[in-house]
């Protein structure tokens, strides 16, 4: 290991004057889950929205019941 791996500070070039700390925490404790799709699937489904209209369709389809938010 090198000794500039160890250094646990912040290199002098990193720059977060627009960082935000905690930005995403309280979607993070909501239970967000992050999905990585195959690029023709990502084709077909832009967004997170159709996404999950999409499983809720299928999901009744198994259940018989609706999945609505």
């Amino acid at each position: 290991m090198s000794k500039e791996s160890e250094n646990k500070e912040m290199r002098e070039e990193y720059d977060f004057p627009q960082g935000v700390r905690g930005k995403y925490a309280k979607s993070y404790h909501q239970g967000s889950s992050v999905v990585v799709l195959d690029p023709d699937v990502a084709e077909r489904f832009p967004n997170a929205e159709s996404v999950n209209q999409a499983l809720r369709s299928l999901a009744n389809l198994f259940r018989g019941k609706t999945l609505e938010k």
